[in-house]
C-alpha cells in the first residue's frame, strides 16, 4: 500500500464509521465507463461538497491491494450487475492536488512547477514498488511495463481538486459533469431531500429549518439538493448554522462581488434583496481569472456554491441561509467596494429616517436610489417598484426577515419586514401603489387587517404606504406609527 499507488481503503472505511449517506450508486455508473471511448470524467461540484469522500470511495472500490468486499456488499453498488466484475481489480493512483501544492508553496517551488512535482513523485512510488522492474526515464513507459508485469493490472487515476491552484486547465478530453447539467450524477452532487429526511428524523431535528438552512441546489432530475458538509455539520452540533466560513472557498467570495465589472455591484445587490437575475452561462471558460463579463463571475459563483442555477429559467439566486449569512458578513465589512458602501449609507439612512417617520425624505431616497444605483427596463407597475424597495431597504438584510405577498386579514400585505429578536426596531408592513396615492395604500393596510399577520410580535409597526405617478414621475410616501398588541 502506497501513498499515491494503491492507497487501499482505509480512508473510506473510517468515513464509513460516521454519519455515511450511501452514494455508492456513483460507482456503477462509473463502471459504465471502463473500457468505452469516454473514459475520462470529470465530475465538479462545489467545495465541501463530498468530492474527497467520493474520490475516497472510489479508490477502495477499484484498489487491487486490499479487499472492500466487507465495505460496499451491502451498500447500493452490491446490488449492480458490475459489482463483482471491478471490485478491487486495477492499480489506482489517487491525486490530492492541493498537496502538492502545498508542498510546494513550504518548499518555495513556483506553481508552475507542480505538473513536474506530480510526475516526478508518482514516477518515482512506482519504481520504489517494483524496483525489479529496468529504470524508465518517461512516466509513461513506466506505467506500460508496470501493467505487463506477470499480475499486471490496468491503472484508473482519481484525482482530487483538480482546480485546486485557482485556475483549471482545459479539460477537452474529459466529459464534465458539473453544478450547471450534472445529468445522470445529479443524486451525487449532495444529500437528496429524502436523505435529509432521514438523518432529521434519527437526529431529532427540525427538517423544514435545516431546509431553510442549507437547501436551495435544485436538479429537474432528482429535485432538492442540500449541501453535505453543512447538513452533517449540524447534525452533529444538534442546530442549524453557518458552516460555510469553515469552508476555504468563502475566501475567494469577496473578490467577486467586490468586482465593478459590467453592473456586477447590482447584479449581486439584486441577488441580495432575494432576486432571480438571469445569465448566460455558455462564455464562461471554466478558470477563475478569465472574466469577459459579469455572466462569467455569476457563472463561477455558482460552480463555487454561491448562487443556484435555475436551468428552466436560466437564472441564479442565493440558495440558502447559511450562503445568505455569508454575504451578509461581507456587507458589515469595511473593505467592500466603495460604490456599494456607498449604497449601504444610503440604505442605512432610508432606514433610519423610515424609523423616523420622514416620508418625505424616504420619497427622495427611493427615487435617488432608483435613478441612480437601480433602474429596471421596464419601471411601469407595482411589480417593478417591489423591485426598487427591495434594493433601496438592503440594509435590512440580516436585521429583518423579509415577507413578500403575505397572507394578512382580508387580503395579502406586499411586503413585510419582521424584525429579528434582541433588536429595538420596529415591524414595518409596506404597500405599494402605482398611480394611486400613498394615503391609499395605508388605508388598504388598516382597511384589510394587514397588521394582524404581526399579532404575535408585541411590538411598535410601521404602516408604510409608498406611491409612484408615472404622469408626474414622483414618488411618495406615508408612515404610520402604532403597537401590535
Amino acid at each position: 500500500m502506497g501513498i499515491y499507488l494503491n492507497p487501499g481503503n482505509i480512508g473510506f472505511e473510517q468515513i464509513c464509521r460516521g454519519e455515511y449517506i450511501d452514494k455508492t450508486g456513483l460507482i456503477r455508473l462509473v463502471n459504465q465507463r471502463i473500457g468505452g471511448p469516454n473514459n475520462l470524467l470529470c465530475i465538479s461540484r462545489p467545495r465541501r461538497f463530498g468530492k474527497s469522500y467520493a474520490a475516497k470511495m472510489l479508490c477502495a472500490y477499484y484498489d487491487c491491494s486490499c479487499d472492500s468486499h466487507h465495505l460496499f456488499a451491502k451498500r447500493n453498488i452490491g446490488k449492480a450487475k458490475s459489482y463483482r466484475t471491478y471490485l478491487n481489480q486495477y492499480n489506482v493512483i489517487y491525486l490530492d492536488i492541493t498537496g502538492f501544492i502545498s508542498a510546494a508553496k513550504r518548499q518555495g517551488i513556483p506553481l508552475r512547477d507542480v505538473p513536474n512535482m506530480i510526475v516526478g513523485t508518482i514516477h518515482e512510488e512506482l519504481m520504489l514498488q517494483a524496483p525489479e522492474l529496468p529504470w524508465q526515464k518517461s512516466l509513461t513507459d513506466c506505467l506500460v511495463r508496470y501493467v505487463e508485469k506477470p499480475e499486471g493490472k490496468s491503472f484508473i487515476f482519481i484525482i482530487d481538486e483538480w482546480d485546486a491552484n485557482g485556475s483549471q486547465s482545459a479539460i477537452s478530453d474529459f466529459q464534465e459533469y458539473s453544478i450547471l447539467n450534472p445529468d445522470q450524477f445529479a443524486e451525487f452532487t449532495g444529500f437528496t431531500e429524502r436523505e435529509v429526511r432521514k438523518l432529521c428524523k434519527k437526529n431529532k431535528m427540525d427538517f423544514e429549518k435545516v431546509k431553510a438552512w442549507y437547501d436551495g441546489y435544485d436538479f429537474h432530475e432528482v429535485g432538492s439538493i442540500y449541501n453535505p458538509f453543512s447538513v452533517v455539520r449540524a447534525m452533529e452540533a444538534a442546530e442549524c448554522r453557518s458552516f460555510w466560513r469553515e469552508s476555504s472557498a468563502a475566501e475567494s467570495l469577496k473578490t467577486y462581488i467586490n468586482m465593478d465589472f459590467d453592473g456586477m455591484q447590482e447584479m449581486v445587490s439584486r441577488l441580495i434583496t432575494g432576486e432571480e437575475i438571469e445569465v448566460d452561462t455558455w462564455s464562461f471558460q471554466n478558470d477563475f481569472q478569465t472574466f469577459r463579463s459579469r455572466d462569467d463571475i455569476l457563472t463561477l459563483l455558482t460552480h463555487l456554491g454561491y448562487l443556484t442555477y435555475r436551468k428552466s429559467e436560466h437564472t441564479v439566486r442565493i440558495p440558502n441561509e447559511e450562503v445568505r449569512n455569508e454575504f451578509r458578513n461581507i456587507l458589515k465589512g469595511n473593505d467592500v467596494n466603495p460604490k456599494w458602501m456607498e449604497l449601504i449609507r444610503r440604505s442605512r439612512k432610508l432606514l433610519d429616517d423610515t424609523v423616523a417617520g420622514n416620508g418625505d425624505a424616504v420619497a427622495r431616497a427611493i427615487e435617488e436610489i432608483r435613478k441612480e444605483q437601480y433602474a429596471p427596463v421596464y419601471y411601469n407597475n407595482e411589480l417593478a417598484l417591489r423591485a426598487v424597495i427591495k434594493f433601496a431597504y438592503i440594509v435590512t438584510f440580516g436585521q429583518y426577515v423579509k415577507i413578500e405577498e403575505l397572507p394578512s386579514g382580508k387580503g395579502i400585505a406586499d411586503v413585510v419586514f419582521i424584525p429579528k429578536r434582541l433588536t429595538k426596531l420596529p415591524a414595518m408592513v409596506v404597500e405599494l401603489k402605482w398611480n394611486k396615492t400613498s394615503g391609499g395604500a395605508i388605508r388598504q393596510i388598516k382597511d384589510k387587517g394587514y397588521p394582524e399577520v404581526l399579532k404575535d410580535y408585541g411590538g411598535e409597526i410601521l404602516l408604510i404606504g409608498i406611491n409612484y405617478d408615472e404622469r408626474t414621475k414622483i414618488h411618495t410616501c406615508e408612515i404610520e406609527k402604532g403597537l401590535v398588541r
